[in-house]
């Protein structure tokens, strides 16, 4: 972390400042400067030069004078003058580095005016600096509420408490001026403090409260961005973007920064283009351009009576006809001077296993069909032709034994006599089903069955 006041306290919380373990993505490594001098001590007995540099909310950072010779480093937490009181503040740069910090943003370092370190901060003084750190968040919504109350056409961005809790510091970004003279006497009757109103711009408030682009990254402006330059359409036109308002636009409202930052490599490299609004004359009519592709070095030029279909030209081959319009000349046709485009073979990747869809989970699941089970003997009846029962009754009475004892010796007998007839039931239903034409099965339920 940056700060040795993020260090746990009992029960694994953080103290001091309360970003709550993120310091990457809030207040402490804002606009932080590496002290790559930190491992060398002074050369020949040099004393260490006297200011330093202290953050305190967000990335609001000032530079101070250590007049007292104490004894500071990157983490320590400082009382230094404030008007009225005094204010709480971090060491986030000592030494030599401060120096060229200080010429960077034109603070003269031998100037009387440059404010000076009371001393190292107490738990007293650490302590009053967080209660009133965490009164914050309540008073902005409060603020906000009275704002819309005056019906004042403002926002309020954030709030920051000095560290003595004296004062109260409102910031708000609005379109117009705003006239808040009674808002700042409800404020003073609501919250009891003295209260400072200071607007910032856009640009600025989301630099305060910080957040991540489209990039996926932090804000620059809130990481290491520390001057605004002004951004113009005109800087997306020469890098071919498309002119959408939501894309070249940013979490505070105007356009990208980051479209500052390769727009000269851009225009090192057009300098070698023709004129885009260039016409070339050529016996079938004039062309105009309609793309520009800046790192190939090509150029698509399109006839004035047929802008469907487009020619390929190099920037050197563009500039060998320009130099033959200068001389009243016109070339036959572009397609003397146009590049062959040849269509690569598309790759055909055959996925068998279909481990490259990304909705292979989003298939619902087959339903399983319905297993066809026979129902039981006692829940049907076979209702058959009305010769097949008669048959059956015969053959039963033949199957019968005499005197209709079922323990008759003989029994072995008469099943041995039963196979004849069981033939000649074969055969009496072949001949049944060759004489009458065979009739369907159907299946009842037996209402009979109680």
């Amino acid at each position: 972390m940056a700060c040795t006041s993020c260090s746990t306290s009992d029960g694994g919380a953080p103290k001091g400042c309360k970003n709550n373990g993120t310091c990457g993505t809030d207040s402490c490594n804002k606009l932080t400067v590496f002290d790559w001098l930190a491992n060398m001590s002074p050369s020949n007995g040099e004393a260490i030069f006297d200011c330093v540099e202290v953050r305190f909310k967000n990335g609001r950072k000032e530079f101070f004078r250590n007049s007292e010779k104490l004894t500071l480093s990157i983490g320590d937490i400082v009382a230094t003058v404030a008007s009225p009181g005094h204010d709480i503040g971090i060491v986030t740069l000592t030494g030599e580095l401060v120096k060229i910090q200080m010429k960077k943003k034109g603070v003269n370092h031998e100037s009387n005016e440059v404010p000076k370190i009371y001393r190292k901060a107490s738990q007293k003084d650490i302590d009053i600096w967080s209660v009133a750190r965490d009164r914050e968040e309540p008073m902005k919504v409060r603020a906000r509420e009275l704002a819309i109350q005056h019906k004042l056409e403002m926002k309020i961005s954030d709030i920051e408490f000095q560290g003595d809790g004296s004062k109260a510091t409102f910031y708000y970004t609005a379109n117009d001026r705003v006239d808040f003279r009674l808002l700042i006497k409800d404020f003073a009757k609501e919250f009891s403090t003295r209260v400072e109103m200071k607007q910032v711009g856009f640009r600025q408030e989301a630099a305060r409260l910080g957040g991540i682009g489209s990039c996926g990254r932090e804000l620059c402006c809130s990481t290491w961005l520390t001057d605004f330059r002004s951004v113009n359409t005109s800087a997306a036109r020469y890098q071919q973007l498309s002119l959408n308002p939501q894309k070249l636009a940013g979490q505070c409202g105007k356009l990208k920064c980051c479209l500052n930052y390769e727009l000269d490599t851009y225009m090192d490299a057009l300098k070698d283009f023709p004129d885009y609004d260039t016409k070339l004359v050529t016996e079938k009519g004039d062309a105009i351009c309609q793309k520009q592709d800046i790192f190939k070095g090509l150029m698509w030029f399109a006839y004035t009576n047929n802008f469907a279909n487009w020619h390929v030209l190099k920037i050197d081959q563009v500039k060998e006809i320009i130099a033959e319009n200068k001389q009243k000349n016109k070339v036959s046709s572009l397609e003397d001077f146009a590049i062959e485009v040849v269509l690569e073979p598309e790759k055909d990747f055959n996925n068998a296993m279909g481990q490259e869809s990304l909705t292979r989970f989003d298939q619902p699941k087959r339903k399983k069909k319905p297993s066809r089970k026979r129902k039981p003997n006692a829940e049907a009846a076979i209702v058959a032709t009305p010769n097949k029962p008669q048959q059956a009754n015969n053959n039963n009475n033949n199957n019968k034994p005499a005197g209709g004892n079922n323990n008759n010796p003989n029994k072995q007998n008469n099943r041995s006599n039963n196979k004849p007839n069981h033939q000649n039931k074969n055969k009496n239903s072949d001949d049944t089903k060759k004489a009458e034409p065979r009739k369907p099965i159907i299946i009842t339920k037996n209402e009979n069955k109680k």
